[in-house]
């Protein structure tokens, strides 16, 4: 794919342009002043006029092993250091304080789960608990993990190549009446028509190739037959109905 070639946006059709480029080493860690080498290899951002959805095609197309060699390697560790243990152990201490008393009810599944760090901390807590990580678990079914109530992804959706193939996982997994929760940071006021693309968040060497502004959120969960809320700019729910044991976290001012 050229970079001055036309392309459209995947989530609500529109007319993209080309945004701005940079480097693949680009990475997270420079929020932190932690610079890698230049690689010189040039990664290409298109900016949707309507949705506002900031993508990175090129990257999009790689295929699967492209993406173990290049991005998920032995050296990831080094653009996102809390990726194994730190993030995913807070998560799910975040999970238990959210759905105190209703563990035994709610049938989890944390989607893009890595190696079930998450999972393991909530099973530990009483919770009925499964992880699901398509680049580590790519030659498994997911229609034989069956349905969840609760289905988690943090950190999942900006690394996502192909946002329609990661919803029609989400719906095929989700039980009715239950709810999807998950992390990504929205561009709102990170990312703008004519200006470069400074946003640290916006890094090809973490695998973060698509990036949402909230506009596009509620596109995409609006294209699946979800109702959309955001508790902040980085924490969003997707849901059809509110279950009761989740009416305490869903409130009326945070749907969309």
């Amino acid at each position: 794919m050229r970079s001055n070639q036309r392309v459209t946006c995947p989530i609500c059709g529109g007319n993209c342009f080309l945004l701005d480029v940079v480097d693949f080493n680009k990475s997270c860690e420079e929020a932190r002043g932690k610079f890698l080498e230049l690689s010189g290899i040039p990664i290409y951002y298109q900016f949707c006029d309507n949705c506002n959805f900031c993508f990175a095609p090129e990257i999009a197309l790689w295929p699967f092993d492209d993406f173990e060699q290049k991005i998920y390697n032995n050296h990831y560790i080094d653009v996102d250091p809390d990726y194994i243990e730190v993030r995913p152990r807070g998560n799910a201490l975040r999970l238990i304080s959210m759905f105190k008393g209703h563990a035994q009810s709610i049938k989890h599944l944390d989607y893009g789960g890595g190696e079930g760090v998450l999972s393991k901390t909530l099973r530990d807590a009483g919770w009925n608990s499964d992880s699901y990580d398509p680049f580590i678990e790519k030659g498994n079914d997911i229609r034989d993990l069956g349905c969840f109530d609760l289905i988690t992804a943090y950190e999942v959706f900006e690394h996502v190549p192909d946002v329609h193939q990661l919803m029609s996982n989400l719906r095929l997994l989700l039980a009715p009446n239950g709810i999807i929760l998950f992390s990504t940071l929205v561009s709102d006021a990170n990312i703008k028509k004519n200006s470069r693309l400074t946003w640290w968040y916006a890094s090809p060497r973490n695998g973060h190739i698509s990036l949402f502004s909230k506009k596009s959120l509620v596109h995409l969960a609006s294209r699946y037959g979800f109702n959309s809320g955001s508790f902040s700019t980085g924490f969003h729910v997707y849901f059809t109905s509110i279950p009761n044991w989740a009416s305490h976290i869903i409130r009326l001012n945070g749907q969309s």
